[in-house]
């Protein structure tokens, strides 16, 4: 798609994270690139302020007219004006999976897939490979972005299993962080055909590594660069600059790395980018002082308040997994700091999630001080009743029906009254939805 004629591209969907790291990707290739979304966000804002695109909020069929190509996100349904109309134009449609195949098919990919972790280590493979493209499925706090543009083929791109579409990622490094049944409504609830997706994403590498440490990943019969963090890494020490989390960490027989972030699976995630780029030719004491321009990314352990007597967290975790290593990190922060509370909010996101790990979401919240429940966040799915209240009656539990931050104080809201605030200690907000906005005290 990048070395022929220049096109129109437009993009259904292009408000989301993964849509607009391609439309952002084809605009710096040369394309002129326009879309629609439902509603205006940053991400929107971005792509017209920055990238020139014509932005229709919300869909309206007239956005297609003159348009070379569509590409549209898997939430679009083929009753949206935009699709239908492009149908009666005749104008090429292509989901964003099958896009992949045009747009990543001339380049030297560095795939990291995974159930947890792939948008950090992805973020920190593109900080210790500077002269690469990336496309992440977060905002780089390095480059402030999802996407980074760089004069070559090469590109960092974080690889999704959701809908299988990392199998059209063209990887030559596949990285693999850790395999956990998850989106199993794509499967049909199929393992089998689960698990072979993440073998046949790995098979179209030609270079391979995974994390042995990991159940699956360790029983494959791939020949690939194994790594086992167990033994592999050590000394792992987390320690505070100017008040924010780094992890100190010796790798193998390299030294000393330091890495922004608190937690083992920070310094795992960080062993998988190294090995990847000394796998890439990049040389080890590049790379060791390159890792340190990783500085996190927005909405994973991201700090939006840094007081001396109040911090507040806005993390993306929305599996239980997710959470309870995030929570280790919070308590070690908290211990650091001198806290003495660790309040949690938590926006369940979507009712299939929420039921089918329930009992390991009650579990994954242990050492919380105080616990704040908002309303599940949908995603478009039917509303379950679930006994959220029932399930949590351990803790110390507050349900709301929404939270917001005004000048450092974080407000615990229900029936349009503040039920609790909280000033001190460190205060921690989970979840996919909109939370992020809440906790940040945007609209």
């Amino acid at each position: 798609m990048n070395n022929i004629q220049k096109q129109k591209i437009h993009f259904i969907g292009i408000g989301g994270i993964g849509l607009s790291a391609l439309a952002k990707l084809l605009a710096n290739c040369g394309h002129s690139i326009s879309g629609s979304d439902i509603k205006q966000t940053e991400i929107t804002n971005d792509l017209a302020l920055n990238f020139g695109a014509k932005i229709t909020i919300p869909h309206h069929g007239d956005a297609v007219e003159g348009v070379d190509k569509i590409i549209y996100s898997a939430a679009v349904r083929p009753n949206n004006p935009e699709y239908q109309r492009a149908k009666e134009l005749g104008i090429k449609l292509l989901s964003r999976k099958e896009s992949l195949i045009e747009i990543l098919g001339d380049k030297e990919v560095y795939a990291v897939g995974g159930a947890h972790g792939k948008s950090t280590t992805s973020a920190m493979l593109s900080a210790i490979i500077p002269n690469s493209n990336a496309l992440i499925g977060a905002i780089s706090k390095e480059f402030g972005s999802n996407v980074r543009h760089a004069e070559n083929n090469k590109v960092v791109f974080e690889a999704d299993e959701s809908d299988e579409s990392f199998l059209n990622s063209n990887p030559y490094l596949a990285i693999v962080t850790n395999v956990e049944p998850e989106h199993m409504e794509y499967y049909e609830y199929d393992e089998e055909r689960f698990y072979n997706a993440y073998r046949n994403f790995l098979s179209l590498a030609q270079v391979r590594i995974i994390n042995a440490e990991d159940e699956f990943l360790a029983s494959l019969e791939i020949q690939s660069t194994k790594l086992y963090p167990s033994k592999d890494i050590s000394n792992i020490e987390f320690v505070l600059v100017n008040g924010e989390p780094h992890t100190k960490f010796s790798f193998k027989n390299f030294g000393e790395f330091e890495v922004f972030g608190f937690g083992n699976h920070i310094a795992l995630d960080a062993a998988l980018a190294i090995l990847g780029a000394l796998e890439m030719g990049e040389e080890l004491e590049d790379i060791r002082q390159n890792l340190l321009n990783y500085k996190g990314i927005k909405k994973r352990f991201d700090i939006v308040q840094n007081d001396e007597d109040c911090v507040v967290i806005d993390d993306y975790g929305h599996h239980p997994t997710e959470i309870k290593v995030t929570m280790e990190s919070l308590q070690a922060y908290k211990k650091l700091r001198s806290f003495n509370k660790l309040n949690v909010i938590w926006q369940p996101h979507k009712y299939s999630r929420t039921l089918d790990n329930l009992p390991a979401f009650v579990e994954c919240f242990e050492g919380v001080d105080e616990l704040v429940i908002l309303p599940i966040w949908s995603a478009g799915e039917l509303e379950v009743d679930i006994d959220l209240k029932g399930a949590f009656s351990r803790y110390k539990l507050h349900m709301a029906d929404s939270i917001t931050r005004k000048d450092g104080v974080v407000q615990i809201i229900k029936d349009n009254n503040i039920i609790k605030e909280y000033r001190e200690d460190l205060i921690t907000a989970f979840g996919a939805g909109d939370i992020t906005y809440q906790i940040r005290g945007e609209s």
